[in-house]
């Protein structure tokens, strides 16, 4: 069972990944955000790519889902955390942020 504790630790001991408000949820990116946290701490959303989503929500059915929108078919994938154990959560997070170490986007 993962906690928003054991996320933000993980994703903080990732290189180069920074912690900052993101509207009403936490973040953390490395060149682009990779995951968000909302306030409530239950659930987390990461970015995979399309075919990592796939393979990770059929690996943990009750655990992953894609986000119900537009955002879920760009690999965006809320996380139920206490539904994973922390190795889970840690090779999850380690795929968005390998995934998120491309330039950033340029704002026009």
């Amino acid at each position: 069972m993962s906690t928003e504790a054991d996320l933000r630790r993980i994703a903080l001991s990732l290189a180069g990944t920074s912690e900052a408000p993101h509207f009403d949820r936490t973040a953390f990116r490395v060149a682009r955000i990779y995951a968000t946290v909302p306030a409530d701490g239950l659930t987390a959303n990461v970015r995979l790519s399309p075919e990592e989503q796939e393979f990770r929500c059929l690996l943990h059915p009750g655990a992953l889902a894609p986000v119900p929108n537009a955002w879920g078919r760009q690999g965006w994938t809320t996380v139920t955390l206490a539904a994973l154990g922390a190795d889970e959560l840690a090779s999850i997070l380690e795929a968005a942020w390998r995934g998120a170490q491309g330039r950033a986007r340029r704002r026009s």
